[in-house]
C-alpha cells in the first residue's frame, strides 16, 4: 500500500500562520503585561520591603535660592534639604552662577567657595531630614527687583546620591509576620468571607427571582426592567449617601417608621453597631449588584426551548418541578460563571464599605485593611502584604472552583 505524504510546504505555511498569530497577539499581551502583570509584580516586591509612606520621599539635594534687598545690605539665602526621613544623602552639594550685578560680600558657609560669579558648595553626607539655611551678605548693583528675579530664574546644579529603599537589596518578611501575628487579622478575614459569600449568594438568588418574575411578557415589562437596573447604574456615592440618610438613627425615615409601627422602642444605629452594620453592608451589596445577575439569568432563560415546558405541563408538573428539573439545570452554567465573577469582585470590594461605615463597627474587610495599613498608618509594605494575601485567597478559591467545575463536568 502506497503511503500518501503530506503536501510540501504545509509546515512552512503553518509556521508563517503561527508567527502572524503571535504578531497579532503581541499588542494585547503587551497591554495586559503593562496593566496587570507589572503592577502585580510591584505589589509583591513592595510587600517584602521595609517601606513606610515617608520613605517614598526621594533622598535628593533640594536647593532653594532667594535674594532679599534690605536697604544698604542684601542677603543671598541658600536652603539645603534632604527630604528623606530614613536615607542618608552622599556627595551632596551644588554649583550656582550668580547673575551680573550681584556681588557676595559676606563669609561663605563651610565647604563653599567662590570663583568669579560661581558659588560651589560640597556638604559631604546629609543626614535624613537635613534642613539648613545659609545667609550670605551681598551687594546689588542696579535694580534690586531685576537682580532678585534673575536669582530666582537661575538653575543651580545640585549633586547627591542615595540608596532607594524600593530598589536596594533589603528584603524582609516582617510585614507578613506582623500581619498574621496580629489578633485582628483573622477577625478581618472572617468579616471578608461573610461579606463575600452572603453578598454573592444573595445577589444571585435575588437576581434569579427577578429574572423569573420578568421572564413572561406583560404590559409595562420594559419600565420594570429599567427600575430593576437602577441600583447597578446609579453612582455608588449617591446610593450610599441615600442609604446612610435613610437609616440614620436620628433623622432617618426607616427609624421613624419602625418607632411609629411599634417595632422598635427607640432609634437603631444600623451602620454603627455590631453585628447589624455588617448585615446592612451585605444587604447593600445584594441590593446594588443583583441587577447584573438578573440580566444574565434572564437572557439565558429566554434562550431555553419552551417545548419541554409544554410537555411538562401535559404531564402535570408543578411550577416548582418545572423550575427544579428543567430551568435550573439549564441555568447552572451561567450561575457558575456569575458566582465566580461576583465572588472575586465582592472579595475585592472597597468603595461600598468605605462609604457606608469606613470599616468601623465590625465591617473592616481585607481591602479596607489595605487602605488603612498603607495610608492611615503610612505602612506601604504592610498594605502591600495584605494585598498579596487577598491575591492568594482569590487564587486558591479560583483553583478550587475550577477543579469542582471540571469534576462536575466529568461526571
Amino acid at each position: 500500500m502506497t503511503e500518501i505524504s503530506p503536501p510540501k510546504g504545509r509546515g512552512a505555511l503553518a509556521r508563517r500562520e503561527a508567527r502572524l498569530a503571535w504578531g497579532l497577539l503581541f499588542p494585547t499581551i503587551t497591554i495586559v503585561a503593562l496593566v496587570v502583570i507589572i503592577p502585580l509584580l510591584a505589589i509583591f516586591w513592595i510587600s517584602v520591603k521595609p517601606v513606610q509612606l515617608g520613605d517614598l520621599r526621594p533622598a535628593e539635594t533640594r536647593l532653594r535660592v532667594s535674594l532679599r534687598d534690605r536697604g544698604e545690605v542684601a542677603q543671598l539665602e541658600y536652603r539645603v534639604m534632604n527630604p528623606s526621613r530614613t536615607a542618608e544623602l552622599h556627595g551632596a552639594g551644588f554649583t550656582d552662577t550668580l547673575p551680573e550685578g550681584v556681588t557676595l560680600t559676606g563669609d561663605l558657609p563651610q565647604g563653599c567657595a567662590l570663583s568669579g560669579q560661581t558659588v560651589t558648595c560640597d556638604f559631604g553626607t546629609l543626614a535624613p531630614g537635613y534642613n539648613e539655611r545659609f545667609r550670605i551678605d551681598a551687594q546689588i548693583t542696579g535694580d534690586p527687583k531685576t537682580a532678585e528675579q534673575a536669582v530666582r530664574d537661575a538653575e543651580p546644579v545640585v549633586r547627591g546620591k542615595a540608596d532607594n529603599v524600593l530598589t536596594d537589596s533589603t528584603f524582609t518578611l516582617e510585614n507578613f509576620r506582623k500581619l498574621f501575628d496580629s489578633g485582628e487579622f483573622w477577625g478581618v478575614f472572617g468579616v471578608t468571607v461573610f461579606y463575600t459569600v452572603f453578598g454573592t449568594l444573595g445577589a444571585l438568588v435575588v437576581g434569579l427571582f427577578a429574572a423569573m418574575l420578568l421572564n413572561k411578557s406583560f404590559k409595562g415589562q420594559g419600565i420594570l426592567r429599567g427600575l430593576y437596573l437602577f441600583p447597578y447604574v446609579a453612582p455608588v456615592i449617591a446610593v450610599a449617601f441615600t442609604w446612610i440618610t435613610l437609616f440614620d438613627p436620628f433623622s432617618g425615615s426607616a427609624n421613624a417608621l419602625l418607632v411609629q409601627m411599634g417595632v422598635s422602642q427607640g432609634a437603631i444605629n444600623f451602620f454603627g453597631q455590631k453585628p447589624l452594620a455588617l448585615i446592612m453592608v451585605t444587604l447593600f451589596e445584594v441590593w446594588r449588584y443583583f441587577p447584573l445577575s438578573f440580566l444574565f439569568i434572564l437572557a439565558r432563560m429566554q434562550s431555553i426551548d419552551t417545548d419541554m415546558y409544554e410537555a411538562a405541563d401535559m404531564d402535570g408538573a408543578s411550577p416548582f418541578q418545572k423550575f427544579w428539573y428543567l430551568s435550573l439545570p439549564q441555568l447552572l452554567g451561567i450561575l457558575s460563571v456569575l458566582f465566580l465573577l461576583r465572588f472575586i469582585w465582592t472579595f475585592n470590594k472597597f468603595d461600598d464599605i468605605f462609604l457606608l461605615t469606613g470599616g468601623n463597627a465590625g465591617t473592616r474587610t481585607l481591602t479596607v485593611n489595605v487602605y488603612e495599613q498603607a495610608f492611615a498608618i503610612s505602612n506601604i509594605g504592610a498594605g502591600a502584604a495584605v494585598a498579596v494575601v487577598v491575591f492568594g485567597c482569590l487564587l486558591i478559591f479560583s483553583a478550587f472552583f475550577f477543579r469542582m467545575i471540571s469534576r462536575e463536568e466529568g461526571l
